[in-house]
């Protein structure tokens, strides 16, 4: 599943594609990937044929490029919001290339300094989808999200808090948050209204680092090891970004059909049976939220 990596490595490569192109045309051969588009496919293409985009933004695992106002003056009021869900791939193509099987929706696209060009939304489990969704002012003023400047929101985003990797994000606030909540530390870090961007993987990676056990309840959590977890997850991330992303779904490719390759450098996730990096005791996995947790039962105790 693509996290918030991958998600930054997409926005990364669209962004120059994108930025100041005009939408010439507009195919949905799935309407089940409109699924947030609040009318019909009809809707969906004629608000986008003839407009032009802006560029490309994230915050957390959302993406969203704004469509340029009526007027130079005026500031942008909606956008093409894109959320990749389990399996979605947004894949830059040349016209005349062939149309893959699970394509969905396609973009085309005529940009003025690189000519012709194609975006093709891909989803095999159609957990993704796109949508034009309309642009809220951010409540604190700031840039809402990683990519452009822009102190507005697409309204199907708008509850999804910071990343720890926006330059607006407020750690000492995070804290405060975090330590408020009665549940267990992993709970709170996949929580996007708390805190977004942190999937599955960089949870376990960063608990690991900071030897922290994914059941550990907050209220013993001291304030000092919630600023370690930050920095590890900050550190998880940017790892990640370096490398090309976290995921082991080998449905995930970025814009160009590269897979990423972050895998090779985790250290808990996945590595289950595997001696520890830190102690060379066995990673466990648990079940966890319909899901996998992975630790070091020496290093990672429930304190």
């Amino acid at each position: 599943m693509p996290e918030l990596p991958e998600v930054e490595v997409v926005r990364h490569g669209l962004e120059p594609a994108v930025t100041g192109a005009r939408i010439t045309s507009v195919v949905v051969h799935d309407e089940r990937s409109l699924k947030r588009h609040s009318g019909p496919a009809e809707d969906f293409i004629d608000r986008l044929v003839d407009a032009r985009l802006l560029g490309a933004v994230r915050r957390g695992k959302f993406l969203w490029m704004p469509l340029s106002p009526s007027r130079d003056n005026d500031e942008p009021r909606a956008a093409i919001v894109g959320h990749l869900g389990m399996s979605g791939q947004l894949l830059l193509r040349a016209p005349e290339a062939p149309t893959a099987a699970l394509t969905r929706v396609q973009l085309g696209l005529l940009h003025p300094e690189h000519g012709a060009l194609r975006v093709d939304f891909v989803d095999q489990r159609i957990f993704g989808s796109l949508a034009v969704d309309e642009l809220l002012p951010t409540p604190d003023g700031a840039s809402a999200g990683y990519g452009l400047p822009l102190a507005s929101i697409p309204s199907q985003v708008a509850h999804i808090a910071r990343d720890p990797l926006d330059p607006v994000f407020d750690d000492a606030a995070f804290v405060r948050r975090l330590l408020s909540r009665r549940t267990t530390v992993k709970r709170a870090l996949l929580d996007q209204t708390l805190v977004s961007g942190i999937g599955n993987i960089s949870a376990d990676e960063a608990l690991w680092a900071a030897r922290v056990h994914h059941e550990q309840p907050l209220e013993s959590l001291s304030g000092r090891k919630a600023r370690e977890l930050l920095a590890e997850v900050r550190l998880v991330l940017g790892r990640a970004l370096e490398e090309g992303g976290t995921s082991f779904d080998a449905q995930y490719v970025n814009v160009n059909g590269a897979s990423g390759y972050f895998s090779h450098s985790l250290r808990a996730y996945g590595q289950q049976g595997k001696p520890c990096p830190r102690c060379g005791r066995p990673i466990v996995r648990e079940q966890f939220m319909n899901r996998g947790s992975h630790f070091c039962p020496r290093c990672q105790r429930v304190r």
